[in-house]
């Protein structure tokens, strides 16, 4: 069950988060086709990325347009209730989705949020840039104190 205590109440997000290789916006449905060729493109590569260490996600087999769409509108309604934070990663120039990041709540004692990212294959050497990067912004912006960040 999620806590009501994720964020404190009140707490507004921060909703991006620009650097020279990337911007993160709030994934939502508007998303969806290019969500869905970034990760369906890039499937062995981010079952690799740490964080995903029980190879749940992505399925092996993919996923149709529609249940990605469905996916999609369920993280953005977790943003909008504050049950956990998901944003797309875009290409600064181009605005095509190369990766995700994902805030959500932990059943760890250990730790108030767990930190999972992703980027395409493609974009592999911003995998690293990209998880240092959503580091400094949970320190300076977010209210957590104890991040996992999945072995990163």
């Amino acid at each position: 069950m999620i806590s009501a205590t994720f964020v404190p109440a009140g707490f507004q997000p921060p909703t991006s988060l620009i650097t020279e290789q990337f911007r993160l916006e709030p994934l939502g449905p508007q998303h969806n086709e290019s969500d869905h060729r970034a990760w369906m493109s890039s499937i062995e590569h981010i079952r690799a990325t740490p964080g995903y260490p029980d190879g749940s996600w992505p399925p092996p087999e993919g996923m149709t347009l529609q249940a990605n769409l469905a996916d999609l509108t369920r993280h953005a309604a977790d943003f909008a209730a504050s049950k956990g934070y998901t944003f797309t990663v875009l290409d600064p120039v181009y605005g095509d989705v190369i990766g995700c990041v994902y805030l959500y709540p932990t059943g760890s004692a250990d730790h108030d949020v767990v930190v999972q990212s992703w980027v395409r294959a493609d974009r592999a050497h911003l995998d690293t840039p990209l998880a240092d990067a959503v580091a400094a912004w949970l320190a300076e912006e977010w209210p957590w104190e104890r991040p996992d960040r999945c072995g990163r």
